[in-house]
């Protein structure tokens, strides 16, 4: 397995996300979406199994904060610029794809890879 987790400190379900891998001993790669974004090539990975839109944080902080609500905007050129807007936790596993806390995918990646 190959685990990619994308979040942010202060964000509690990421917290819950490294703690279900840890407790498995399962090793992951954490990115700190306030520190380095996500690439192009990672967004496009991501967007093979989500739609831009449902990656987009219309409930956050920082969606209000530039009052994104009341614009029109390229949701993934946004994306790219702020990662900030992203829902977290991000998590990946070569090619499958889960946005937010989602234990339940995530023990069937474990099962399919044991």
């Amino acid at each position: 397995m190959n685990i990619q987790i994308f979040g942010t400190k202060k964000c509690q379900e990421t917290k819950k996300a490294q703690r279900f891998f840890k407790e498995r001993n399962i090793t992951f790669h954490y990115r700190e979406l306030s520190e380095k974004g996500v690439s192009k090539g990672e967004l496009d990975n991501i967007k093979r199994v989500f739609d831009a839109e449902e990656l987009i944080d219309k409930e956050g902080k920082q969606y209000r904060k530039r009052n994104l609500e009341y614009m029109i905007y390229n949701t993934e050129e946004e994306l790219l610029e702020d990662a900030l807007l992203f829902k977290t936790p991000i998590v990946r596993n070569g090619g499958k794809v889960t946005v937010g806390f989602e234990p339940n995918v995530w023990k069937e990646w474990i099962e399919d890879n044991g």
